[in-house]
């Protein structure tokens, strides 16, 4: 399972028993990571919004400085946006109140499939009703260099942070990154080897995301080619499952193999978008990208396809390309040379440089259509 697919819980409880034996039930599954145990109320709002968790499992009968009642008053007036499961006993009942910030009640003794079942259900619950916690992995991916993938991907990046959504972009073409010299940014700013390689918290992003004038954010890749072998496949779920917690829309820029460093973002996405041209040898290469995505067990509405330059056909068909790929392409953006190549010679977004271009309203279209369209689980494989 991908951690992007974990629910990250975090404990309050200052009873060392029941704290172990919370820990012994979730040792023994993967679908619930417990973050961190706290014995102290009074520090858990501020471990919340550093952690990130996507639930709080909070004892009732807290001792100390703030009892188990005050804290969730705190977590809700601070607004800290994290759904809280009231710990207690048969003894001193609770009832479970939303409105108060308790979204449900968990009386001991529990089970390990009690409590599995009980966070599973308020973090979907949750999830659901539009709280905090959700969000999206869009990969813009090519099976062939030379299609305009970089190019799209920032635009794209753009358009949904100018749609009002907290977006972040992650060059991860780890080993031939783009993003740097598209955007100008100095050799020494900071990369993904910047990040600590054990806990990664919120405060750790602020030093190492490259803040773009366009308003989004980005995470670069290395500066240097051979920097790229540091980075591993625990690293991206690291990543990628704070910045989750922290951004609405994440899009990942890919480079073309299928490596393992690329298949664990392409698990992580929600939607992997497909970028294709009217040349023959892109087509073949996203006809045998396709073969490979349903052996791995990809659902067929995790890709939507792409058609950059779409009004420069070149002899091929739009029947023909629909033909080949086995449906018609969802999304298309049209070619305006002069106005793409003069934005990326002075590492701007051409949504931003001309708006009314038909080229900018065709990446801002698609933005809208791609944050509207369905989730499909990230992360797991059929």
């Amino acid at each position: 399972m991908a951690s992007s697919d974990q629910i990250r819980l975090l404990l309050v409880e200052d009873v060392p028993q029941v704290a172990q034996y919370i820990r012994s039930l979730l040792n023994s599954q993967a679908h619930i990571k417990l973050l961190d145990v706290l014995n102290d109320g009074s520090k858990a709002a501020a471990a919340a919004q550093q952690l990130r968790p996507d639930v709080m499992l909070v004892d009732a009968l807290l001792q100390g400085r703030i009892k188990g009642p005050a804290l969730v008053e705190q977590l809700q007036r601070e607004r800290v946006g994290v759904p809280v499961i009231m710990l207690t006993v048969p003894q001193n009942p609770v009832q479970a109140d939303p409105e108060r910030g308790i979204e449900a009640v968990l009386s001991m003794p529990f089970s390990g499939y009690d409590l599995m079942n009980k966070v599973t259900a308020v973090h979907q619950a949750y999830k659901a009703a539009g709280g905090v916690g959700g969000s999206r992995v869009v990969s813009v991916f090519a099976p062939k260099g030379g299609v305009g993938k970089t190019t799209i991907a920032f635009n794209l990046a753009v358009a949904m942070g100018q749609q009002g959504h907290r977006t972040v972009l992650i060059d991860a073409s780890l080993q031939f990154g783009d993003m740097r010299s598209l955007l100008k940014v100095p050799v020494d700013a900071p990369s993904i080897l910047d990040l600590p390689t054990d806990r990664i918290q919120e405060s750790d992003l602020q030093d190492v995301l490259w803040r773009d004038p366009s308003g989004i954010d980005i995470l670069l890749a290395p500066p240097r080619v051979e920097m790229a072998e540091m980075v591993t496949v625990r690293d991206v779920d690291k990543v990628l499952s704070l910045l989750r917690r922290v951004y609405e829309v994440i899009v990942l820029d890919l480079p073309a193999p299928l490596s393992d460093i690329n298949l664990a973002f392409l698990d992580a996405s929600d939607t992997i978008l497909e970028i294709v041209t009217y040349d023959s040898t892109t087509i073949h290469n996203t006809i045998a990208v396709a073969d490979a995505f349903r052996s791995i067990g990809y659902p067929a509405a995790k890709v939507r396809y792409l058609v950059n330059r779409a009004d420069s056909a070149g002899g091929i068909s739009p029947d023909d390309l629909a033909r080949a790929l086995g449906r018609v392409p969802e999304h298309s953006v049209m070619s305006d040379g002069m106005l793409v190549v003069q934005s990326n010679n002075e590492g701007l977004p051409f949504v931003l440089a001309n708006p009314q271009a038909g080229v900018s309203q065709d990446v801002m279209r698609m933005a809208s259509e791609l944050m509207n369209v369905g989730l499909v689980p990230a992360g797991a494989r059929r």
